[in-house]
């Protein structure tokens, strides 16, 4: 389970040096590709592989199963961390993001995702104040 944030930098060719507490679980690979919100997400390669499982499953008939695998798929870039825990962030996730040096990378669970800090921050500002509303739908019972 991936949580926590951190803000490491994008360094010249546009590597990420993972934060120390998730490198464990993805050093077996890693996947990156285009989140919601103009985020990245990156995925152990299970996960990933997961997520791939279920979008299989949905019939080539369903529109927004099409739309959503064409963009995941083609926007995702695979590869094994480096042995300083390294990965390539390619130009177009880095565009598509809006990354330039400065990041949030946040454990969402069972991804990591990657922001523009600034992006993040801004999220993170107009989204706490909801924060206690939306619990109760997405966790039926509460806590």
């Amino acid at each position: 389970m991936f949580l926590g944030t951190h803000t490491p930098r994008l360094d010249d060719k546009g590597r990420l040096i993972l934060p120390a507490r998730f490198r464990d679980g993805l050093a077996g690979g890693v996947v990156i590709t285009k989140g919601q919100e103009h985020c990245l997400y990156a995925f152990p390669t299970p996960e990933f592989q997961r997520i791939a499982d279920q979008l299989r499953q949905q019939p080539m008939t369903h529109k927004a199963a099409r739309a959503y695998s064409r963009v995941f798929f083609a926007s995702a870039h695979d590869e094994v961390p480096d042995k300083q825990g390294r990965v390539t962030v390619p130009a177009h996730l880095r565009a598509y993001a809006g990354l330039d040096r400065d990041l949030a990378v946040i454990g969402a669970h069972t991804r990591v995702e990657i922001w523009d800090r600034v992006a993040w921050e801004t999220y993170l500002a107009e989204s706490e104040e909801g924060f206690s509303d939306i619990s109760e739908g997405v966790l039926p019972g509460g806590l």
